[in-house]
């Protein structure tokens, strides 16, 4: 019986099998290092970068890899111009531009991190609240709609569904028809991503039917789907003005111009409002109403219940308030 070739690395058939393996692994382990941040945050670290490198050659710095000097200098520069969140982000940015390349972080040196303390005491750290829609305010919102026209059958269906089920923007335009299953107790909404979950695990949500026919998230979502003909693929989709429905999903921006504009529309202040609004809506609508912490939480999928009770803290400001048993 014939002995298989050598396993060798002077074998020069084996040698170029083994190298074109290595390569097409190499390129494997690339594409899963990009898919381990999402698609949004690659741009916006890419944005960052971008902001911080321009900086750098102004000032004949080199961005990478970066002094902790050069970085500190940076911060000082952006202090008070932009926000805590946005300083924080570039600084993240920094940090895992570092990291791809093979470089130690200089974000975790003793002069940046007392910088940015610094900048915080002096500041402040406190990000803008988005105002949150609730649901008296959403309902306004979809009774001014023309729901005889394309686009007021989707934004009703927009602002009912993102409201139910505290959905965060990307989330809700995320959806794909095969997502949302109608039952008899109300709508089971499959979220395949999310920010909280880079890993794709998902989550499933539950929107009951609604008691007031105009906001309730089973029949806007009948309504948007009859209307727009849609029956695979994105759920939420552009209108044009001239009421044409486009092929491509809605952008997560366009949540926030729904919203806004929605509040223009019957007199609400739309400065701090967001595509958030709707998430932030929902929490605050059911802390009002004194619904239970872990069940707001379970609905809204918080990982962190600090993070959750921002919302309830503002919601019950006013609720068993100290203040008004000492007689004023």
């Amino acid at each position: 019986m014939s002995q298989p070739p050598a396993i060798t690395r002077d074998n020069p058939s084996l040698s170029r099998v083994i190298h074109e393996d290595l390569a097409q692994l190499a390129e494997a382990v690339e594409d899963f290092a990009k898919r381990s941040i999402s698609p949004a945050t690659i741009r916006a670290y890419d944005s960052d970068m971008a902001c911080f490198s321009s900086w750098c050659d102004a000032m004949g710095l080199r961005p990478l890899p970066a002094a902790p000097e050069t970085v500190a200098l940076y911060l000082a520069h952006l202090a008070g111009v932009k926000s805590h969140a946005t300083l924080k982000r570039r600084i993240a940015t920094i940090s895992q531009a570092h990291k791809r390349a093979g470089y130690d972080s200089p974000t975790r040196s003793a002069l940046v991190e007392l910088t940015w303390k610094g900048i915080c005491r002096t500041f402040g750290a406190a990000s803008a609240q988005t105002t949150p829609t609730r649901t008296a305010e959403v309902r306004l919102m979809v009774e001014a709609l023309d729901l005889d026209r394309l686009i007021g059958a989707r934004d009703r269906a927009l602002l009912v569904l993102g409201l139910a089920g505290a959905l965060r923007r990307s989330e809700l335009v995320a959806l794909d028809v095969d997502d949302v299953v109608e039952t008899v107790d109300g709508l089971r909404v499959n979220l395949r991503w999310s920010k909280t979950d880079q890993e794709g695990v998902g989550a499933k949500v539950g929107l009951p039917f609604g008691s007031d026919l105009l906001t309730c998230p089973v029949r806007a979502h009948r309504a948007w789907l009859a209307a727009s003909g849609i029956s695979a693929g994105a759920i939420f989709r552009p209108v044009t003005k001239g009421g044409a429905l486009g092929l491509r999903r809605l952008s997560a921006s366009a949540v926030a111009a729904v919203v806004k504009r929605s509040a223009v529309r019957v007199g609400l202040d739309p400065t701090n409002l967001a595509g958030h609004s709707l998430r932030a809506g929902m929490i605050t609508s059911a802390a009002e109403l004194g619904v239970l912490e872990r069940d707001i939480m379970r609905h809204s999928r918080h990982r962190s219940i600090r993070v959750m009770r921002r919302y309830i803290e503002d919601a019950t400001l006013f609720q068993d308030n100290a203040a008004a048993r000492i007689g004023l």
